[in-house]
């Protein structure tokens, strides 16, 4: 086994430490990973939802190889072969409109908000509803729009124009928007809060959000970042609840595990980013569109979101049935392989327990299991990391 002191010692004294990581991963392939030395872990975290069809996916590793070979950036002041078949499967998968692309799921919210700003600005309208208990990025303004506190801390003051308001809570949304006097360009929300826990939208506030959008004319923004591109059962979460919003932002799984983000605006809304308007520089690039290209078709040729949707339920069984035997056990929720499992308390004993016997999970909201295997994963690779949690969870609550 190679020598990776010197790439721990450089962990150590020249990387910004904005993460406390404990192993160092060095190669990856389907469910597993391996740490630097020699061992190896189910991974049921997926990059947080990215290696959504698991790590060095053959098809992946191709289309990176091939397109490396041939070009790998040109300006956007150029077209390239990629990204316009990109964006048209992109649309034919999820509602008709057009495609920005860039490289990050804060970047494609940043876009979203942008678009609505810039729609509404002739309207009179500028402000942007989240939810409470949201995510939706890092920079200065999706923090803004992001509905916990914690993560905000030290960054004042918030940008101004977001409001927050309690999730899956159409009376409160109503309100509020009522209290703008009629200033609201878009509402912005998760179909399922990832971060904050696994918290999916209840079907009737879905309806009656789209419907609540219509009347007042406001945009519906959906982040689906974390719920898009299959970790629900379908490629895009909403989906799963027969409306479509105006604007769709994905990333994390688009490339599975490359670099690249994107939003959608309905074609209803036309152009409103006209040339000028907005811009990234490795947004849409050659070999970021290729490898999006090649993990699209990799969904369809390998019925991924079938086997999502089988090994969801699957999961859910196996999991549920640990209830009444673990009384730590709170809840279990989400669809498909979004799944969280809410504790009482020690989630992070849990996920620390856990690496340990060789299973990779991580923690989202307070004390809520981020269970995010791979969408391809066999039936005896799931019941193999719920047996680790299983034992785990024992040790625990013993």
């Amino acid at each position: 086994m190679k020598n990776y002191a010197d790439s721990l010692e450089a962990q150590k004294n020249y990387v910004m430490p904005t993460y406390s990581p404990s192993i160092m991963l060095v190669k990856g392939k389907g469910t597993f990973v391996w740490d630097s030395e020699g061992k190896k872990y189910l991974d049921f975290t997926c990059g947080i939802s990215v290696c959504n069809i698991g790590h060095s996916n053959p098809a992946i590793t191709k289309a990176i190889t091939k397109q490396s070979k041939k070009l790998v950036h040109v300006s956007n002041l150029y077209m390239n072969e990629h990204q316009p078949l990109l964006a048209k499967k992109l649309i034919e998968n999820s509602f008709d409109g057009k495609v920005f692309f860039c490289n990050s799921g804060a970047e494609a919210n940043e876009g979203m908000i942008k678009f609505a700003r810039k729609w509404g600005n002739p309207k009179g309208k500028h402000i942007v509803i989240s939810m409470e208990n949201s995510f939706h990025g890092r920079t200065l303004a999706t923090l803004s729009a992001t509905g916990r506190d914690k993560y905000r801390k030290g960054f004042e003051p918030q940008v101004e124009g977001f409001i927050q308001v309690p999730f899956n809570d159409i009376d409160a949304l109503s309100k509020a928007v009522d209290s703008t006097g009629n200033k609201v360009a878009g509402i912005l929300v998760e179909p399922v809060q990832g971060e904050g826990g696994i918290l999916p939208s209840e079907a009737q506030y879905m309806k009656s959000l789209r419907t609540f959008c219509n009347e007042r004319e406001i945009l519906l923004m959906f982040d689906e970042v974390q719920s898009g591109m299959g970790r629900t059962g379908k490629l895009f979460a909403y989906q799963n609840y027969d409306i479509k919003p105006d604007l769709l932002s994905a990333a994390k799984a688009l490339g599975n595990g490359f670099p690249i983000g994107a939003f959608i605006a309905s074609a209803h809304l036309g152009d409103v980013l006209t040339a000028g308007t907005h811009a990234s520089t490795f947004g849409g690039t050659p070999l970021a569109c290729s490898v999006a290209l090649a993990t699209l078709e990799t969904f369809e040729k390998d019925d991924v979101l079938e086997n999502c949707i089988k090994m969801g339920k699957l999961a859910n069984e196996l999991l549920i049935a640990m209830m009444p035997h673990f009384p730590i056990i709170n809840d279990v929720r989400g669809p498909g392989l979004m799944i969280g499992v809410e504790l009482k308390e020690k989630a992070q004993e849990v996920c620390k327990l856990a690496q340990n016997e060789g299973l990779l999970i991580i923690t989202a909201g307070e004390n809520v299991l981020r269970f995010y295997p791979p969408l391809n994963i066999s039936k005896s690779e799931l019941k193999k990391g719920i047996a680790i949690l299983k034992k785990v969870i024992a040790k625990i609550q013993s």
